[in-house]
């Protein structure tokens, strides 16, 4: 073995231990089931997190929606392009900074938003159930903390 060669035991501790891998490990799995479940909406778990991020009474900037959802401007913006095609929101120009781009739901958005919102009730509520001993709000306070 040379002096570059990382122990196995080491592979193991950080298989166990890390919570970099947990974390996007439990990410991947939880977007695979709310992405099946919200299928018959027609939306996938991202789009439904960013139509929902839109759900408020003015249009959002792009920086804020992107800062919620922490993702990037350029990110955010193909994220936004299907959306904005099936006619479910609209990226317009900031009349205040005309640089800047304001996001708003249309009422097409609106809709998808309603007809996926029992769909995401009843499915966090499988997931909370499936914590057992966990308490989710433990959970969600601690994965709120490294943000």
């Amino acid at each position: 073995m040379s002096k570059l060669d990382v122990p196995f035991e080491t592979t193991l501790l950080v298989r166990d231990t890390c919570l970099c891998l947990h974390a996007q490990r439990a990410a991947r799995a939880l977007a695979r089931r709310f992405d099946e479940a919200l299928r018959p909406a027609g939306l996938t778990s991202g789009q439904f997190s960013l139509l929902m991020s839109l759900n408020r009474p003015e249009p959002a900037g792009m920086r804020s929606v992107a800062t919620l959802l922490a993702m990037d401007r350029t990110t955010l913006t193909a994220a936004l392009k299907p959306l904005e095609r099936r006619g479910f929101v609209t990226v317009s120009v900031d009349p205040e900074d005309r640089r800047g781009r304001l996001i708003a739901l249309t009422p097409d958005g609106r809709a998808a938003l309603r007809v996926a919102l029992p769909i995401w009730t009843s499915t966090h509520a499988e997931i909370d159930t499936r914590l057992g001993p966990i308490e989710p709000e433990i959970l969600r306070n601690g994965l709120r903390a490294l943000c």
